[in-house]
């Protein structure tokens, strides 16, 4: 039986009928939006609302789709990047491997002429003659010393100047080989005391060439750089993320590039944001498929991110505001409206993906939001 018809019926109390009158008589109020941790509440009585221009719409969820694209530019991790730089100021004559050319460890990869490496060569046979002639004194004065020859001040003098010839030695064989020299070199060297002009310059590890900064016939100093060689296995994507955006990556358990097949995961995201752009850099790094990207390629990835427990909706575009770097939703209430912060996933022209502690049913200003969002700046204010 419907209400009017109890209304009308002469066998229903008259005080039962009275009180379902005054029922129709009280304004439609919608369900109460349940309070949230961070919640404003804005009060505003109906013809507020409606003089404001306030439009609702309802929050539909959803099935919790957690992937956002965002750009980005492959780079290469700066622990596997090495510059070769010429170990020693000379001529370069000849330059053996070309930019994107692939090499291993110890492969030649440029040849220098110098008379620095010259002048080293023959200061390390120098102090190997005076080791020797040392270590021969001292043989001599160690035996003298037993027969009772000379005085032991003199066998310490001679053991002094032994250790110091020793030293130098050492020190002249250390410069030799930051100089490029190896150790098979350094000991052709000490046995066929014979000097020599060139050295090669050998490749630190294995890579890729990047860059060549010398050419045959360039004379260049010492530590002038002269080949770039990474290692291009895994690789980075530097990600420019808004800070709207940011608190979301923080949150993702990996990254795809579906135009390229490659994966990876999310290495570190930034601390501090972009003056300019107000965004924070975020690192991905690609170990599945890296091979099919290039140094310096913008790409497009997929961020794909971790539940974290909040529901998500979606709601039109025009109910996300941004204010003092959060985003904000006005929730329907009895009172008026409760100013919600909300975490961002992904937007559109037509509608935002959020993460939100909503119910179903709950509406959302979705028109006259401004109104909405200058109260909140006087709530907050209060």
């Amino acid at each position: 039986m419907g209400i009017m018809t109890l209304l009308r019926s002469p066998r229903v109390p008259f005080r039962l009928r009275a009180l379902l009158g005054v029922l129709l008589l009280l304004p439609f109020t919608p369900a109460a939006a349940q309070p949230g941790p961070g919640d404003i509440l804005i009060r505003l009585d109906e013809r507020q609302i409606r003089v404001a221009g306030i439009d609702l719409a309802r929050a539909e969820p959803e099935s919790g789709s957690t992937e956002i694209t965002l750009p980005g530019t492959v780079a290469v991790p700066p622990h596997r990047l090495r510059v070769v730089a010429a170990p020693v100021g000379g001529l370069v004559e000849a330059m053996e491997v070309a930019p994107d050319e692939s090499v291993r460890e110890g492969q030649p990869l440029a040849r220098l002429r110098s008379t620095e490496l010259l002048e080293a060569q023959r200061l390390f046979l120098e102090a190997l003659g005076t080791e020797a002639l040392a270590a021969e004194r001292l043989r001599r004065d160690e035996a003298l010393f037993r027969d009772r020859v000379i005085a032991e001040r003199r066998l310490l003098t001679t053991r002094a100047d032994h250790v110091f010839a020793r030293t130098t030695l050492q020190e002249r064989e250390q410069m030799l080989a930051l100089l490029g020299l190896t150790e098979e070199q350094v000991g052709e060297l000490r046995r066929e005391r014979r000097l020599s002009a060139t050295l090669t310059v050998l490749a630190p590890g294995d890579g890729t060439v990047l860059g060549r900064e010398a050419v045959p016939g360039e004379r260049v100093a010492q530590n002038a750089p002269l080949f770039t060689v990474a290692q291009l296995d895994p690789l980075w994507v530097n990600l420019q993320v808004p800070l709207s955006r940011a608190k979301a990556v923080e949150d993702a358990v990996g990254v795809s590039l579906p135009a390229q097949g490659a994966e990876g995961r999310v290495l570190r995201v930034g601390r501090s944001a972009d003056a300019a752009t107000q965004s924070v850099n975020v690192v991905a790094e690609i170990t599945v498929g890296a091979g099919r990207l290039r140094p310096g390629q913008a790409v497009s990835v997929m961020v794909t991110l971790r539940s974290n427990g909040m529901p998500q909706w979606r709601v039109p575009s025009g109910a996300v505001v941004r204010h003092r770097e959060r985003h904000w939703i006005f929730v329907r209430a009895p009172e008026g409206f409760r100013a919600r912060p909300v975490s961002v996933i992904s937007e559109t022209a037509q509608s935002v993906s959020i993460r939100a502690r909503l119910e179903a049913g709950d509406q959302v200003a979705m028109r006259g939001v401004l109104s909405l969002l200058s109260e909140l700046t006087v709530a907050e204010g209060d």
